[in-house]
């Protein structure tokens, strides 16, 4: 995946910032990042489906020109973090604020946003990011799988990846009392 090279080098560590949220989020585990990357056709299904332009579910990560709609346009974090001069949230004297706190508990692909937040400031964001690359890769054919996908979206190996296998429990339970 590396190039050899100053700029290929330069142009992963800013592909590795875009995909790694201001709140903690991995953005290559977010379905929309996934169908932009591998299934633009499921992307224009979802879209006629939703009744909005496809240009509204593309997302190439967090800190991209290429944002999902719903961060686009409700995202609070990036441009509270950009007004403090900060990269992440656990950055923040305030960290964490009451509306992170009730961002983290609204869906199952948030559970993990305080972990994630201390391991970047221990670790710093690219370490971290290749930690999660693992995190939401399938044991069995190391597929990138979201949160929602329970059993990989690729092989179907079930639990999908370690984060689902972790919070398995919690993700049903919170998918189930959507509308």
């Amino acid at each position: 995946m590396l190039k050899k090279g100053c700029n290929s080098m330069e142009k992963d560590k800013e592909q590795v910032k875009a995909q790694s949220a201001i709140c903690g989020l991995f953005c290559p585990s977010c379905a929309n990042f996934i169908d932009t990357e591998e299934y633009p056709e499921k992307l224009e299904e979802k879209a006629q489906e939703r009744g909005v332009a496809v240009e509204d579910l593309r997302c190439r990560g967090c800190r991209s020109d290429t944002l999902y709609i719903y961060c686009r346009e409700h995202c609070f974090m990036k441009p509270c973090a950009e007004g403090r001069g900060i990269d992440f949230c656990g950055e923040c004297p305030d960290y964490p604020c009451a509306q992170l706190s009730e961002f983290q508990s609204a869906k199952p692909h948030r559970l993990e946003l305080w972990e994630s937040q201390k391991r970047i400031k221990e670790a710093g964001y690219k370490k971290w990011h290749m930690e999660m690359l693992e995190h939401y890769s399938c044991p069995e054919c190391n597929t990138i799988n979201s949160a929602y996908n329970l059993t990989c979206r690729n092989c179907n190996h079930d639990p999908s990846c370690e984060y689902v296998r972790t919070h398995r429990s919690q993700i049903e339970e919170m998918m189930s009392k959507e509308p």
